[in-house]
């Protein structure tokens, strides 16, 4: 049967394909994401899962006054929606560097963080920012076993970290250890493989503190060692979950102890029976996102359904329910990986009991917006 917090009594003016919103499963996660954090003062989540300023609100309300972000759009966006505290975690090279300029200038009532990892990067930011009335604060990015940005947690790192202290217009303000290798199922091993990356990171701070230098804030982890990071006490602590403000199917079925409900679902439609024992649906992966391999979207209702082509408009799927679905029939399905189908979408229907109750905009999904 239906779950019923997904009922819609009258799809038939929703167009399709189409991303739908449940606020108050939204709403639910937020607060089940303070509870596992002991307080909305330890979270910071990144905003890149759902790109809208409805949500960043809604987080606010409840008490959650920091925000982790990509892209300057991002954190344009954050700042817009009235966020006073914005993590801008990817690296600044080129014409972005003076975009965040613009954007400490523009929005006074917000502070911007940036992140750093490499001495001509800190230098370049702070010739960037020259000519602000405020210092920029600066994490700096550590290595922990992504391979992907960030510097080795070393003496490299710790010399780095007084270079920020001693460049005009930055200050020093923390690190940022994002351990997003770790994909195992069981908490207990995910915890063991989190381990060495907390070590060399808490390492860090300590030979920081006996230097002298502040550090005010430990910005760490994603979605899967969430539960994890939750579990430190020490002052400036700030975990960085993103996909559970939404959930999807793929992290639902990998970490069973991440027990979020789906908040963001697709409607999709019948398009054609190819042949006995199929069904066509125009949820193509410019609906839903191509990755990964596997079944990128579980679709409700027909548990059974197996994906055989996927192509850019189309989903042909193989059910044993096929011939009793007709053509224009809707079906509600949750992404795979909802991160980058949110990114799809221009706007999402906002449904609330069952009725249409309004669009948001998915704003961040612009690589520019004002900046």
């Amino acid at each position: 049967m239906m779950d019923p917090r997904y009922g819609l009594h009258d799809p038939s003016e929703l167009f399709s394909p189409s991303l739908l919103i449940f606020p108050k499963l939204v709403q639910q996660n937020l607060r089940d994401m303070i509870t596992l954090a002991r307080g909305p003062a330890r979270l910071r989540p990144h905003v890149k899962t759902h790109k809208m300023a409805e949500i960043v609100r809604m987080a606010e309300a409840l008490g959650i006054r920091k925000h982790k972000c990509s892209t300057i759009a991002e954190a344009e966006m954050v700042a817009a929606a009235g966020g006073t505290d914005v993590l801008l975690a990817y690296p600044l090279v080129g014409p972005n560097l003076k975009r965040f300029a613009l954007l400490v200038r523009g929005y006074r009532g917000t502070t911007f963080r940036a992140t750093v990892d490499n001495p001509d990067s800190a230098r370049d930011l702070s010739e960037a920012v020259q000519g602000l009335d405020r210092s920029v604060p600066v994490l700096l990015d550590l290595e922990i076993g992504m391979g992907r940005t960030g510097i080795a947690p070393g003496e490299a790192a710790a010399e780095l970290y007084a270079l920020l202290d001693r460049l005009p217009n930055l200050q020093p303000d923390g690190l940022h250890a994002y351990d997003g290798h770790i994909h195992d199922s069981d908490l207990a091993t995910r915890r063991r493989a989190a381990q060495s990356g907390l070590e060399s990171t808490l390492a860090l701070y300590e030979r920081l503190l006996k230097r002298g230098l502040p550090v005010p804030r430990l910005v760490v982890g994603g979605t899967p060692t969430f539960p994890i990071h939750t579990e430190l006490d020490l002052p400036g602590v700030e975990c960085s979950p993103g996909t559970i403000v939404l959930q999807d199917a793929g992290y639902r079925a990998r970490y069973p102890d991440l027990a979020f409900t789906p908040a963001a679902l697709l409607l999709t439609r019948v398009v054609s029976h190819p042949s006995p024992g199929r069904l066509c649906l125009d949820l193509g992966h410019k609906a839903v996102a191509a990755d990964p391999a596997g079944p990128r979207a579980r679709l409700l209702e027909l548990e059974d359904a197996r994906p055989v082509v996927h192509s850019e408009e189309h989903l042909v799927v193989e059910t044993a329910q096929a011939e009793t679905i007709p053509n224009g029939a809707h079906l509600l399905a949750i992404p795979t990986h909802i991160c980058p189908s949110v990114a799809l979408h221009r706007r999402a229907y906002v449904i609330e009991d069952g009725e249409l109750a309004g669009q948001w905009e998915i704003t961040a999904r612009d690589r520019v917006l004002g900046i």
